[in-house]
């Protein structure tokens, strides 16, 4: 068993728990989708500091440039960059995945004025946990956040790869896009960038973007069993935060059911 396989196998309990999160007991309803991603966008923008976090270590972001100790790992970090970073929309348009993802919860109606006021009183890595303390979201996914700034101080490569790679909500898409249909058909309406984000969220992580980060992780590390410990700490970590993250958005899909 190499280390990769080492690490997967140590993360398959909680693998278990993110698979059977009864968060995909509650998301029934584009109303629930709606309250999801107003919620998880913070996630799926964290995701980019973690990328550009990345290509900072990894790559020579600076003028005067100078050859960089690793060209692998470079080239790994700019291709995900690259599609992460500048994908094309369903309209041939270059947007970020983020950008995709707002254009989408606006085509559902769900509120993104929240983290597009974050966005505005964001200045430096500093003011990250400034800005989310008065924000109305879940503490769960202020947490969440404060996590992944938190692996971004540590300068570390393999750690950043670490929480980046691990602990990915692959079940969400599938789910997502089950629920997209059903609107679809009650509302006799065509939601279609969703649909395009999901699709292309799905092809990416699993054809591209996943086996390029376990093929940056392993280089990271190479035979350092200090840096493979760290990697399976944070990736630990990280799917840890992922449940808590889903337990706080479940929670708050149940108490707006009651009211």
């Amino acid at each position: 068993m190499n280390s990769i396989e080492h690490i997967e196998d140590q993360l398959k309990e909680l693998q278990l728990q993110l698979g059977k999160h009864e968060l995909y007991n509650v998301l029934n309803t584009l109303d629930d989708v709606q309250l999801f991603m107003e919620e998880h966008v913070f996630a799926v923008w964290d995701f980019m500091s973690l990328l550009k976090a990345l290509q900072q270590q990894l790559t020579c972001v600076s003028v005067p440039w100078v050859p960089i100790e690793n060209s692998v790992t470079a080239r790994f970090i700019n291709e995900i960059v690259h599609g992460e970073e500048t994908d094309i929309n369903e309209l041939g348009i270059p947007k970020s995945h983020f950008e995709m993802y707002i254009d989408a919860m606006k085509e559902i109606n769900a509120d993104t004025s929240i983290m597009m006021m974050f966005l505005s009183h964001v200045s430096n890595i500093d003011s990250v946990s400034r800005g989310l303390q008065d924000l109305n979201i879940s503490d769960k996914t202020k947490e969440f956040v404060n996590f992944t700034f938190d692996v971004i101080k540590t300068k570390k490569p393999h750690i950043i790869a670490a929480s980046f790679t691990f602990g990915r909500e692959d079940i969400i898409p599938e789910m997502f896009l089950k629920i997209v249909k059903k609107a679809e058909a009650q509302n006799n309406k065509k939601y279609i960038k969703l649909n395009y984000y999901l699709n292309r969220h799905i092809e990416l992580d699993g054809d591209e973007h996943g086996p390029l980060s376990l093929q940056m992780i392993q280089e990271l590390c190479g035979d350092d069993d200090d840096k493979w410990n760290e990697v399976l700490f944070y990736a630990k970590e990280s799917m840890r935060k992922r449940i808590k993250l889903w337990d706080g958005i479940t929670e708050k899909i149940k108490n707006m059911v009651t009211v």
